[in-house]
């Protein structure tokens, strides 16, 4: 079973049309309410649909929005693309700290990802303990070991991968694959927006370019391609929107325009009942019309206090960029935008001094040392944020990256190698029960020991956390009911 918002019966906005609900059902089944409520649901308060699927659609019955009583209305995913290690940040190995220097194992060595193997190393930054939780967190992390007693860590988490990209998809999808839709997808495709004038689910890719994997991170799949991810440029001198605006020397289209434009896009969909994407681009006229008068104001850093300039470093020609995101995300949540994904690090396409992301293999002390800054500034700064706007209860934010790093270092190079078999996701907020913590590495931070974990795991309990059962969220496909957790997962009730 799956779960859409039902759309509104008021007056809908939509030229030559009474309701949504009469738009939708003139452009054929195949449209389908759940593909449109991400983008057009206008009320805050919205009833559900519970339909059976049969690929197009289906019957509907009147259902509760939610399968349990919700403590996250959005989420901010914050991801570190390139493997940040874990060793070094979340996870305090004491045992490193007593083999530093000794050779690891070499048959073990050589089944990692680059296949060299050299000495054990403890962490390259002073772990200690903070907060009433007593939680361990390094010293390259200063101002969010502060926050320790509101985050809740998952020690234990695991892939299935060591491939950049293959690694990115399962964290995002569940699966290895590209092709399957996203956790937001997933959500949104779920609980629709509370947001009228903006998309339901929004993309903040690092200013030096997309991830690992690029846009299929945040991809539909086989879900309605409206439940896309719309990624939104967070820099301050580029429009927020590509090809929002017409180019200079043309008028955006007016009124009249659109209701031809949209007499056309009726008549040709009337045909093609079944074409999500010709569904997506239809639905997405609309919005961008609303989106003319709402994304520049919603990306309008000018309003916020000088004060807030400065709690999210937005100066610092490094710090800034991260800063901007994590400020961004903020707006849209007050917004009612109900999923919005940060992404710290891009994909590893220039030869800079520093990696322009967290893959440390030649010299973990200056790329960690570099994007820890980073990282550490702007999470301070988006937990204290929503926090002191009463936010933070109803937001659910968590941080995780595609794996860990190896606790020896990589040959002769002053980096770690991939590590699947452990790393470390923490969550905060949103109903988590602060200063917690789930599972646990071996010794040496090398594979997982105690209560193994995947996305699976992960993906249920921030499902719960917003009143949906991972197990009822499914889609016909192919003749499969898919799901974002596949065949596996389960809510991780100790952080909860």
């Amino acid at each position: 079973m799956l779960q859409s918002t039902r759309l509104s019966t008021r007056s809908s906005g939509l030229p030559g049309y009474q309701n949504r609900r009469q738009f939708v059902s003139r452009l054929g089944d195949g449209f389908g309410t759940a593909a449109l409520a991400a983008m057009l649901a206008s009320e805050k308060a919205a009833t559900a649909d519970e339909r059976s699927s049969d690929g197009a659609g289906g019957a509907s019955s009147s259902a509760s929005i939610h399968h349990h009583p919700a403590t996250a209305r959005s989420v901010i995913q914050i991801f570190c693309s390139g493997g940040l290690s874990h060793v070094d940040t979340w996870d305090y190995r004491p045992e490193l700290e007593r083999v530093h220097g000794t050779a690891f194992d070499a048959e073990l060595g050589r089944q990692t990802f680059a296949g060299i193997a050299g000495t054990l190393s403890k962490s390259f930054w002073r772990f200690r303990q903070h907060g009433e939780s007593g939680r361990w967190i390094s010293d390259l992390f200063p101002k969010m070991s502060g926050h320790v007693d509101d985050m809740a860590f998952i020690h234990s988490m695991q892939n299935k991968s060591a491939l950049h990209g293959p690694a990115m998809f399962m964290m995002n999808s569940g699966f290895i694959r590209p092709g399957f839709p996203s956790m937001g997808s997933w959500v949104t495709y779920g609980l629709g927006s509370e947001a009228d004038n903006l998309p339901s689910y929004v993309v903040l890719p690092d200013v030096r370019g997309l991830p690992p994997g690029g846009s299929a991170n945040w991809g539909a799949g086989f879900l309605p391609a409206v439940q896309q991810g719309t990624v939104v440029d967070s820099s301050p001198d580029k429009p927020p929107i590509a090809n929002l605006f017409a180019p200079a020397g043309h008028s955006n289209l007016n009124e009249e325009g659109r209701q031809f434009l949209q007499s056309l896009n009726r008549a040709h969909a009337a045909d093609r009942r079944a074409d999500s994407l010709l569904e997506a681009r239809i639905a997405s006229y609309e919005l961008a019309a609303r989106l003319q008068l709402s994304a520049p104001e919603a990306v309008n850093l000018s309003s916020e206090t000088e004060s807030t300039h400065q709690l999210y470093t937005l100066a610092d020609e490094d710090i800034g960029p991260f800063g901007r995101q994590c400020l961004l995300a903020r707006r849209l949540v007050e917004r009612g935008v109900r999923f919005i994904q940060i992404f710290c690090g891009a994909e590893n396409t220039s030869s800079k001094k520093i990696r322009p992301n967290w893959d440390s293999h030649e010299d973990i002390v200056r790329d960690h040392g570099y994007w820890g800054r980073v990282l550490d500034a702007g999470v301070h700064a988006l937990l204290s944020d929503l926090k002191n706007r009463g936010l933070l209860e109803s937001t659910l934010v968590f941080c995780t990256t595609e794996f860990g790093r190896q606790p020896f270092m990589q040959g002769k190079q002053k980096g770690r190698d991939h590590n699947p078999g452990v790393f470390t996701a923490w969550l905060a907020g949103g109903g988590i029960r602060g200063g917690s913590s789930y599972g646990s590495s071996d010794e040496l931070g090398f594979k997982a020991a105690e209560n193994p974990s995947y996305s699976y795991d992960l993906h249920a309990t921030a499902l719960h956390l917003l009143g949906i059962d991972h197990e009822r969220l499914t889609y016909y496909h192919n003749g499969i009911q898919r799901r974002l957790t596949d065949v596996h997962g389960h809510v991780i009730q100790e952080i909860i």
